[in-house]
């Protein structure tokens, strides 16, 4: 896979500038909707990214604000990169659209923050561990499907090989590494990959000691992803039984970043989680 622009990302960027033109030139989006002859609700809908932006719209839009000239040509453009394909829709319906946001985000983020519980990350899985975790997944689907799935998961670790390639810094429940997913021999190659990993490149893993005291207190899995262009601001992404929520509120994103530094204060360090993690890879 050629890691190319992520039109999430585009789409969010764009919705923040429009935002804030609208906002610079004291208008309402109930206000500018009644001058495009359409409803408050789709100005703020293209505002959130929820909804693509047509370029039209965006000129359009522009004119309203009073924005002209090659500062309009860059935001019309990233109005149509914002509509591209990502490299995801090759997978066709197994890929759940509640999961495409965020597949987006990954791909272009610069570092990674990633908290998991019960499982290891789709980043760092093994074909087979994949595999075995979506055979046992509530409502797994057919075999040719889950085929697909894996293949999903394998084409988003590219993404670690990029230039440069993004930061990841893992902590781990202890927990979860002791999980017999798929049975002891599929655990001990996942646990091989995952101590071969550790410490290589821009990776940083910590495991979460079961006696920790913040066990006491169940966080679900969560990811907070950075981006290179300060334009793009740190968002966190939660995933729950039957979908997945980005958040983007700089609020709840420090709540989730005083969490996320609070369980690496209590996880082991880099070395000790590292001679865990083979240690249990050689069991």
């Amino acid at each position: 896979m050629a890691l190319t622009p992520s039109p999430t990302v585009r789409r969010k960027r764009l919705g923040t500038e429009l935002r804030r033109l609208r906002e610079q030139a004291r208008l309402t989006c109930e206000g500018v909707g009644q001058r495009l002859d359409c409803s408050g609700t789709r100005i703020s809908r293209m505002e959130t990214g929820r909804i693509n932006a047509r370029p039209g719209d965006v000129r359009e839009l522009l004119e309203i604000y009073g924005v002209t000239g090659a500062a309009a040509d860059a935001l019309v453009e990233l109005a149509r990169e914002a509509r591209r394909k990502g490299w995801w829709h090759r997978f066709g319906p197994v890929t759940p659209s509640w999961l495409e946001p965020y597949l987006g985000l990954e791909t272009e983020a610069a570092r990674l923050r990633d908290f998991q519980p019960m499982v290891l990350p789709g980043l760092v899985q093994t074909e087979d561990y994949a595999r075995a975790m979506l055979r046992t997944a509530p409502g797994a689907g057919p075999a040719d499907g889950i085929e697909q799935q894996v293949a999903l998961r394998m084409e988003r670790q590219v993404v670690l090989g990029g230039t440069p390639p993004p930061e990841l810094c893992l902590v781990l429940s202890e927990g979860a590494l002791r999980v017999q997913m798929g049975g002891p021999s599929v655990l001990r190659a996942q646990l091989r990959k995952l101590a071969e990993m550790a410490g290589q490149g821009r990776v940083t893993l910590q495991v979460l000691p079961a006696g920790a005291s913040a066990q006491a207190y169940p966080v679900s899995p969560f990811t907070i992803l950075d981006f290179a262009d300060p334009a793009d601001p740190p968002v966190v992404y939660t995933e729950y039984l039957t979908g997945g929520l980005v958040l983007d509120d700089p609020g709840e994103v420090q709540a989730y970043t005083a969490v996320f530094e609070r369980l690496r204060a209590e996880a082991l360090g880099p070395g000790p989680s590292h001679d865990l993690i083979a240690g249990l890879a050689a069991s």
